[in-house]
């Protein structure tokens, strides 16, 4: 079995662990969140890659600026 095959399912749980945070009303889990995100954006690049999926990578790299923009919100308020 190849061990980055099983990189999905950390991704997966930190996805959902991150988009938990965002619905938060506290703004510093919702900042945490984001940062989360950008975690879960690094993981599904690196199976992306290894699973040859481009498409999920070239969104991963659009959520990923979205998700700074996230960051950048949540900070200035």
């Amino acid at each position: 079995m190849d061990y980055l095959d099983l990189l999905q399912w950390p991704a997966m749980l930190v996805t959902v662990l991150a988009a938990w945070l965002i619905g938060s009303n506290r703004d510093s889990r919702r900042n945490a969140g984001f940062w989360v995100f950008m975690v879960s954006n690094a993981l599904w690049i690196a199976w992306g890659l290894y699973a040859h999926a481009y498409a999920l990578i070239v969104l991963q790299l659009c959520l990923a600026a979205m998700n700074m923009r996230g960051v950048k919100k949540t900070g200035s308020d």
